[in-house]
């Protein structure tokens, strides 16, 4: 049985069920617009028909890529295709910025060329009630987007007020001419396509960062850490990597500081329970590295108490750990994660090796230098 058939149901319910209300709506809206619009002969009815029935496109492809992202895992992706949800949000925010971008592009020849405002009452009224279904809808829709961590979601969340911003302008700009008998239809339409381009590359730029591989999720991360080290057996955690195949699909790894002296039978239960619990609890399938530690040792304490001291003084160094005094050869081990800021990582080194030579002589130094993964 493969490891990640454990699929969110109720996750993808969700998606779908809310995305199937977004075609639903605008599909009413297009159909109740344009018969309206050829009934009073109104072209800007006709048009925001037009543009609800453009709108539910967003939430069916939305829908497209929830079922896809759903396929069984197979020879070819063995931990499924949730990262597909990744690519309908890129989409999505393709047609967010098109979407603006014409706007733009129209609103910038209305201003230097401006037409004159024909709008009926019952068009107002029309687009005033359309705009608020569409601000709440959008509204609703991001918020279960982030509610179930869904990209796409919130991307067609974000294009329904969009689209509910473009009519509440609309709807100023006709009123500001009935009362000063000034438009200002075409400036306003270039500062709301401007807000919408920024939108769309927004949610361009969480995509791709999702698809190049981000950090885990700080509240996952912390969670599993804790899990780990309110385990007694294990003396320290770190080195946690988090891999994201999908909003809801992790593997990952992470090393442990375990007593030196414990048998591998001891170890492979302390293990083997915590891979277990955390995949149960967390949904995360995690693998486990192993540092030996005798922390209890005199020897060793000193050696900390020498290394803490060389790292008070450098503020690029975060945290310590793997600290092991191999016991046949006297060998040290030392690991030192480090900020992403630092620039001279070999100067780090050499400067902890010349330290600890002074201190210790005798004794060959290994130290190690990374950064956090997550």
């Amino acid at each position: 049985m493969n490891i990640f058939n454990n699929l969110s149901l109720s996750r993808n319910s969700i998606i779908i069920r809310t995305s199937w209300l977004g075609i639903i709506a605008n599909v009413l809206m297009a159909t109740v617009k344009i018969v309206i619009g050829f009934l009073t002969s109104s072209i800007a009815i006709i048009s925001e028909g037009v543009n609800n029935a453009t709108d539910s496109l967003t939430a069916i492809i939305a829908l497209i890529g929830t079922k896809l992202a759903n396929k069984h895992p197979d020879k070819n992706h063995p931990f499924g295709y949730k990262r597909i949800e990744y690519l309908t949000g890129f989409i999505i925010a393709i047609i967010i910025i098109f979407t603006g971008y014409q706007m733009l592009c129209i609103s910038i020849k209305l201003a230097f060329n401006p037409a004159t405002l024909s709008i009926s009452y019952i068009s107002i009224i029309v687009i005033t009630v359309s705009a608020v279904i569409k601000f709440a809808l959008g509204t609703y829709t991001v918020k279960v987007g982030k509610k179930v961590n869904s990209i796409a979601l919130e991307a067609v969340g974000i294009d329904g007020k969009n689209d509910s911003f473009i009519s509440i302008i609309t709807i100023v700009s006709v009123l500001f001419f009935l009362v000063f008998n000034i438009s200002i239809d075409a400036y306003a339409g270039i500062i709301i396509s401007v807000l919408i381009i920024k939108s769309g590359f927004n949610v361009l730029k969480s995509t791709i960062s999702e698809l190049l591989g981000r950090p885990g999720q700080k509240e996952l991360v912390d969670k599993i850490y804790k899990e780990i080290c309110n385990t007694k057996e294990i003396i320290n955690a770190t080195d946690m990597m988090l891999h994201n195949y999908g909003p809801d699909t992790w593997s990952g790894s992470v090393n442990v500081e375990l007593d030196h002296a414990k048998t591998v039978e001891e170890v492979y239960k302390v293990i083997h329970k915590l891979q277990i619990r955390i995949k149960e609890k967390y949904k995360v399938v995690m693998v486990f590295g192993i540092y030996a530690v005798a922390h209890d040792h005199k020897d060793v304490k000193n050696i900390k108490q020498d290394i803490n001291l060389f790292v008070s003084k450098n503020k690029n160094i975060k945290s310590i750990h793997a600290i092991y005094l191999e016991p046949k050869t006297n060998k040290i081990y030392c690991d030192f994660v480090v900020e992403y800021n630092l620039k001279e990582p070999k100067k780090l080194k050499e400067d902890f090796l010349q330290y600890m030579a002074q201190k210790y002589p005798n004794n060959e130094i290994e130290l190690t230098i990374e950064t956090e993964f997550v």
